[in-house]
């Protein structure tokens, strides 16, 4: 088992800036991938970025260049820093660790970007 706990999320203008950061505990030697998804109200969830434990990093296209993620693996944590934020960008964001056969979830943690 794996539990993930994000932080960071809140009321931010456009332009501005917020950093996540999502705890893992448990068997945290299993997880080969962490990632960042989001989801709006009235949209699918969609991925945003992701890190393997190697540090290959990919992006969504609508989040190149203006989100960077970011792993410590001595805190066993994952952060995402998202900069020139808008309105486009408020969603509920999750964490995710992918394991061998599965993946997890946190809880989510709001972003809300106002223009």
């Amino acid at each position: 088992q794996v539990a993930l706990v994000e932080s960071g999320g809140g009321l931010v203008q456009a332009g501005g800036s917020l950093r996540l950061s999502c705890a893992a505990s448990g068997m945290i030697g299993s997880i080969n991938v962490l990632g960042w998804s989001r989801q709006a109200p009235g949209k699918q969830r969609e991925l945003v970025a992701r890190i393997t434990s190697g540090g290959t990093t990919n992006y969504a296209n609508s989040v190149k260049g203006r989100f960077t993620i970011s792993r410590d693996n001595a805190k066993n944590t994952v952060y995402l820093q998202m900069n020139s934020l808008n309105a486009e960008d408020t969603a509920v964001y999750y964490c995710n660790a992918e394991v061998l056969g599965g993946a997890y979830w946190g809880q989510g943690t709001q972003v809300t970007v106002s223009s």
